[in-house]
């Protein structure tokens, strides 16, 4: 019995490596695909050193593109792979233009898949990945949720209930797994930032595409900077759109490169507010209890609302929702979303083993 599991991008790393390693510790054998959609050092070869990934056994080196040509480069070449080496389950993470294609290459060939992160939605289908979610939770056999929302959506779309599994979030695995690696100290030393600061990692297309929402971007950005120090991880294209509407302006603002996982998770712990438009900085911040401003009209992630620390902002809103997270300081205590325990790889090995001992059929 051998499984595949497919990852692409820096999301899906800490994702794939509790369960990895908890098939490994079970005897079964496993093949590693990258697809290289991301594919610098930065955004990919230092997850798999930190982690303690194994190195990937196929890396398909898709690299950047549109949406359409991503996700069919990624299709064409897993579908030589799956056929030439029939795996008897694809596991699949997360949301990115790797996982749709790898759930479609997998489905084409009647070889089952497990969709590790099913069932979140945030009804948003201006989001590329409302539709990667939607499909491939569609595709999928095996379908593992990290919440009980997740477990409701997949049920009001009609998946059966034996095909869903509430097993918790694997990329908290990850992050409990290193918090004695996090270094407030080291990473604020290295970055030059005081003891106060806001950390913010700013991407979507929707923020930061059409030059007239990233100039309302940079704009509230400097406002932000008025109140503290805000350091913002950006990946050379990015920097590049932002920066060309004025992001440099301010003395206040710190531009860095993509930080490695331990190093951004180390930000992230130490900062008084973290401003993002990413998924999983909602999760993570709940889990560490940092205040969380999320720059969207929408989450998949709502349990990050109502368990953690986390609050949807407008652009507009964004310099006093700052102001007042900054006056109200970090919670002594917060709740965490059921199941974010550390042992989420674990229950998903333990249903991935009896799927293969049963057989598809079962």
């Amino acid at each position: 019995m051998t499984v595949v599991h497919v990852v692409g991008a820096r999301p899906n790393f800490p994702k794939a490596a509790p369960v990895i390693r908890a098939l490994d510790s079970r005897g079964v054998d496993q093949l590693l695909v990258h697809t290289g959609q991301h594919y610098d050092e930065r955004m990919s070869e230092v997850f798999f050193r930190q982690l303690g990934l194994p190195e990937p056994d196929v890396n398909l080196e898709v690299g950047s593109g549109t949406h359409a040509s991503q996700t069919a480069l990624v299709l064409t070449r897993l579908a030589d792979l799956f056929e030439s080496g029939r795996p008897d389950l694809v596991v699949v993470y997360g949301d990115v233009n790797s996982t749709v294609a790898a759930a479609l290459a997998a489905a084409q060939l009647r070889i089952p898949v497990a969709h590790v992160e099913a069932g979140l939605r945030s009804f948003d289908r201006t989001m590329p990945e409302e539709t990667n979610r939607i499909v491939t939770d569609r595709l999928s056999e095996l379908l593992f949720a990290t919440s009980a929302d997740a477990v409701l959506h997949l049920g009001r779309e009609g998946v059966p209930a034996t095909q869903v599994h509430f097993v918790g979030n694997t990329m908290i695995d990850t992050l409990l797994s290193n918090l004695d690696r996090f270094d407030v100290t080291r990473v604020c030393r290295d970055l030059g930032l005081p003891d106060r600061y806001v950390a913010a990692t700013l991407h979507r297309p929707g923020n930061v595409d059409d030059p007239a929402d990233a100039a309302e971007l940079v704009k509230v950005l400097h406002a932000v900077a008025d109140e503290a120090c805000v350091v913002l991880p950006l990946h050379p294209r990015g920097q590049a759109r932002l920066e060309s509407v004025g992001l440099s302006g301010h003395p206040n603002l710190r531009i860095v490169p993509p930080l490695g996982y331990l190093e951004f998770l180390s930000l992230v712990r130490g900062a008084q507010v973290v401003v993002t438009d990413s998924g999983g900085v909602q999760e993570e911040t709940t889990i560490l209890g940092v205040p969380c401003l999320t720059v969207r009209p929408s989450t998949e992630r709502p349990v990050t609302i109502t368990h953690g620390t986390n609050q949807l902002v407008t652009r507009a809103d964004l310099p006093v929702a700052v102001r007042a997270a900054l006056a109200a300081g970090r919670p002594a205590w917060w709740p965490t979303p059921p199941l974010w325990d550390g042992n989420a790889g674990t229950r998903v090995a333990e249903v991935i083993c009896r799927f293969l001992a049963e057989g598809p059929s079962a």
